[in-house]
């Protein structure tokens, strides 16, 4: 059983900085793909950032690249999220999400089997 928990949500005012963090899975943390999403009243869940666990690579969603950045410690099986300069319309509740990476990193929310709770971010 894989058991993801979010922390570091908040209320900011637009300008604003947090930084979450995903306790990922406690084995083998470099053979998933970690990512971040977030949903928001009305709306689908979004793919905000993900990184290629263990390579240093990652994906950062258009409307937050330039803002926001993704980092793991691989050794404390830890994954952030970094987000600076916030506006209103990042009010969301914000997820970690994991899936084995068998050969590739999906950015869709259907192919990620573990999820946290979520943490929730309000900036206004």
């Amino acid at each position: 059983h894989v058991q993801l928990v979010e922390s570091g949500g908040g209320s900011v005012q637009a300008g604003g900085s947090l930084k979450l963090t995903c306790e990922g899975p406690k084995y083998s943390y470099s053979t998933y793909c970690m990512a971040w999403f977030r949903q928001s009243s009305g709306n689908e869940r979004e793919v905000v950032a993900l990184i290629y666990s263990g390579d240093g690579s990652s994906y950062l969603a258009d409307s937050v690249e330039g803002r926001f950045t993704v980092s793991e410690d691989i050794a404390q099986s830890t994954l952030y999220l970094q987000m600076n300069s916030l506006k209103p319309e990042d009010t969301a509740l914000y997820y970690c999400a994991a899936h084995p990476r068998d050969g590739y990193c999906s950015l869709r929310a259907s192919d990620f089997p573990y999820w946290g709770l979520g943490t929730q971010v309000t900036v206004s």
